[in-house]
């Protein structure tokens, strides 16, 4: 007979959430420190309770757990510096090519060698050239289109304010022509009552 599965949820049973707490805890840091041997790595876990009293647990393979997080805070903080000099040296480097440039570059080193041949650091170089071109397309995509929209806007307000400038010409023009219309048909009247 094997295990029944366990549903992953909470346990609502205080002692019986403490008991399998404690349970996977050392099933964790057992596992932690096998990873540590069988493959020769640092392993630390950090265990904070969460019964009100906040009781800390860890595990180290080396002397502490201190050490582990700084070295993973000085690699991170690496990793940020690499990628930020990445970033600038790339965008330097492209933003000063016009994006036909750009693209006949990248076509160049893609003719000039077979993608087998290529190491990762290559493929990575060249995906990130590829990614520089097109974010540099789609900007200067962008901004035709908005100029274009603002070259419409002004143009519809243009033709707004003619139109506008015609209704009105048109508006008085009717109006000349009723009070025309009006002393014409007053006129003849007159002029028969000068007659009599």
């Amino acid at each position: 007979m094997g295990r029944r599965k366990l549903e992953i949820k909470r346990i609502e049973d205080k002692r019986c959430r403490q008991v399998a707490f404690s349970k996977r805890r050392k099933g964790l840091i057992k596992k932690a420190n096998a990873l540590s041997v069988l493959c020769d790595v640092d392993v630390g876990v950090v265990i904070i309770s969460n019964d009100g009293t906040a009781r800390l647990h860890e595990y180290s393979s080396t002397n502490s757990v201190t050490g582990i997080l700084q070295r993973y805070d000085s690699h991170v903080e690496t990793e940020k510096e690499i990628s930020a000099e990445i970033q600038v040296t790339e965008h330097s480097k492209y933003s000063s090519m016009a994006t036909r440039e750009l693209l006949q570059e990248t076509e160049r080193q893609l003719e000039k060698t077979n993608a087998d041949d290529l190491a990762v650091t290559d493929l990575i170089h060249l995906e990130n050239e590829l990614q520089a071109a097109l974010i540099q397309i789609r900007s200067r995509q962008t901004n035709l289109l908005l100029e274009s929209v603002k070259g419409l806007h002004e143009k519809e307000k243009l033709l707004r304010e003619e139109n506008k400038h015609l209704e009105d010409n048109i508006a008085t023009t009717i109006k000349k022509n009723r009070r025309g219309n009006e002393m014409s048909d007053l006129q003849p009247q007159r002029v028969t009552l000068n007659f009599l």
